[in-house]
């Protein structure tokens, strides 16, 4: 049998394949189907379908994250529509207001697991490759007609790989790593591609530090990215599994870890990059485009008003970590305003428990309740017209916290703290020493 890419044997299993190849259509069978507060616009379609049971309710997800609490009466009654769809239909896997951020859930729940495939109607589905799962975004109809069969045609993606060479240097994160590949390929560089990340440096990071790089690819245009799963992903996904399900944490690991799959030594890629990593530096996205990329030490000085940390792509403990080593004994620069918001409930407690949250409230920060806040123009703390954002999210294009003309640059959440404490974009490094 010819050599395999991960995107090949991962929808092989998922149809029921020995083997498929690069090009092919297949029908996948999901393992999960992911979807959030669009579930009731999802359940309209599913009903058009004349279908009135879901093929299987324990593998579909919903949680509520994009706009909670509800701001308007409007977004209350699409959640108690969503609500009563999750009752009507036996769904369990359902998470209310406040739980957290979806990718971030399902990741804490132990929902997916290595080797699976999941498809969700959101476009950060992208980001279970942290763990060596195939995630993809899919529509709303497609997922409407998943809930109806359980299957889905989907084209088997050409694979790009990406070699990681070195280390980070001091205060460059895996953020800086995404914005490098982003600025340097563009944002259709990987268009319906399935990335896959090697190198040595991979294992040396946080399992927190590598969710960043497979959400953000969905900024590359990627149908799936990769980073090969190891011990510590094993270990973390079966101390949650073994809570949910209350099995044996070893019993759970050993799942876990016979289902993770690895592509083969000599499989084929379309096209293959190197990043050294020992010779990047903090860098930014400038509007309106998250590949319009610049160092930081060239967008220094650009004065804010308006800071936020959070978001699926770097709202979690240890991004709030970073943001309160810089404000720690600092205080938001005047006429500047700061809002975080933890990816998750389990984010916000141990935030709270390390007296993280006493800290940046102390330098005049804002909390917010889990969820995704003003990343896509919602509600809970929108820019006005024409203010200047710098924020830990994924997406800078003209309106996507609201207003056409605020503009918003992306960056790590150690840059935005040092940014919200001088009032202009700075280097963490010159705030911290």
């Amino acid at each position: 049998m010819a050599a395999k890419t991960f995107a090949e044997k991962a929808l092989a299993r998922a149809a029921g394949r020995t083997a498929v190849t690069a090009g092919e259509i297949v029908d996948v069978r999901p393992d999960v189907v992911l979807s959030h507060d669009n579930t009731a616009a999802i359940a309209q379609i599913f009903a058009s379908l004349g279908v009135r049971r879901v093929w299987d309710p324990d593998r579909i997800v919903v949680v509520l994250d994009h706009a909670v609490p509800p701001p308007t009466p409007q977004h209350a009654q699409n959640h108690a529509e969503i609500r009563r769809f999750v009752r009507d239909q036996g769904i369990r896997h359902f998470y209310e207001v406040g739980r957290g951020i979806c990718h971030q859930v399902v990741s804490e729940e132990a929902l997916v697991l290595p080797g699976q495939v999941i498809l969700g109607a959101d476009s950060h589905t992208t980001h279970y490759g942290w763990m060596g799962a195939f995630g993809a975004g899919v529509g709303r109809s497609e997922v409407a007609a998943l809930w109806a069969t359980g299957e889905l045609w989907l084209r088997v993606p050409d694979s790009m790989r990406i070699v990681l060479r070195g280390r980070l240097p001091f205060g460059v994160t895996t953020k800086d790593l995404c914005l490098k590949i982003l600025g340097d390929l563009g944002t259709d560089g990987g268009l319906y591609l399935s990335v896959e990340f090697y190198g040595p440096a991979l294992r040396e990071w946080s399992l927190e530090s590598r969710m960043v790089i497979p959400n953000m690819m969905a900024e590359f245009g990627v149908k799936n990215a990769y980073l090969p799963p190891d011990d510590a992903v094993f270990d973390w996904l079966a101390e949650r599994l073994a809570r949910r399900t209350g099995r044996p944490p070893a019993e759970c690991r050993d799942r876990i870890a016979a289902g993770a799959l690895y592509p083969d030594p000599d499989a084929r890629y379309v096209a293959e990059h190197v990043v050294e990593l020992d010779g990047l530096e903090p860098l930014v996205a400038c509007p309106h485009d998250v590949d319009r990329v610049r160092p930081l030490r060239e967008v220094a000085g650009t004065p804010i008003d308006y800071a936020f940390i959070g978001t699926c792509t770097n709202g979690r403990l240890e991004d709030i970590a970073a943001a309160v080593e810089v404000l720690r004994g600092r205080r938001v620069a005047p006429g500047v305003r700061l809002l975080v918001i933890p990816a998750s409930q389990v984010v916000l407690q141990e935030a709270l428990r390390r007296g993280y949250l006493a800290t940046l409230v102390e330098a005049g920060a804002v909390i917010g309740v889990p969820g995704c806040g003003p990343c896509m123009g919602n509600h809970m703390g929108i820019p006005a017209p024409g203010e200047v954002v710098i924020a830990s999210m994924n997406r800078n294009y003209r309106g996507r916290m609201g207003p056409r003309d605020a503009e918003i640059y992306l960056a790590s959440p150690a840059v935005v703290a040092a940014s919200a404490v001088t009032g202009v974009i700075t280097d963490p490094r010159e705030v911290v020493g």
